[in-house]
């Protein structure tokens, strides 16, 4: 009857070489959050961002307080 609010594991990120962003499509408004290589340039997707719950979800798995987004 009453559903359980699933439980969102914390998880960490090389921070000494990458960086959270959000790549945004332009013509459609697709979202993706993931990690771009600082060094490399290379984007490693971790999740579609379809709504501000999933984004927040995301912020808080990998402790975010701040998520540029790049287009």
């Amino acid at each position: 009857m009453f559903k359980k609010k699933a439980q969102v594991q914390k998880a960490s990120y090389d921070k000494e070489n990458q960086i959270p962003i959000m790549k945004c499509s332009i013509c459609n408004g697709e979202r993706v959050a993931g990690f771009k290589n600082i060094h490399t340039g290379e984007f490693r997707e971790e999740c579609f961002i379809r709504n501000d719950a999933e984004l927040e979800a995301f912020m808080y798995k990998y402790a975010i307080t701040d998520l540029p987004k790049e287009y």
